[in-house]
């Protein structure tokens, strides 16, 4: 390997490990439980939208196809 090689790999390994002790000291405090009540809350908020969203999304499916179906039954007659 050129040196260039091993300090790009010394590189990583060091992110990694700092990474990594940061990950445990963040879960280790008590900032941990803040975290994990905001993503709950996000995750639901963003359920609860998701539903809204998809809700919205069946309506208008539904009057497009009461639009086009009353469109061919003037057209018929």
């Amino acid at each position: 390997m050129k040196d260039n090689d091993h300090s790009k790999l010394l590189l990583a390994l060091l992110g990694g490990v700092a990474i990594g002790v940061a990950i445990g000291y963040f879960l280790n405090s008590n900032k941990k439980d803040e975290l994990f009540d905001d993503l709950k809350e996000k995750a639901t908020k963003f359920k609860d939208d998701l539903e809204e969203d998809i809700s919205k999304g069946k309506s208008v499916i539904e009057d497009l196809k009461n639009s086009v179906e009353e469109h061919f039954k003037k057209t018929s007659i």
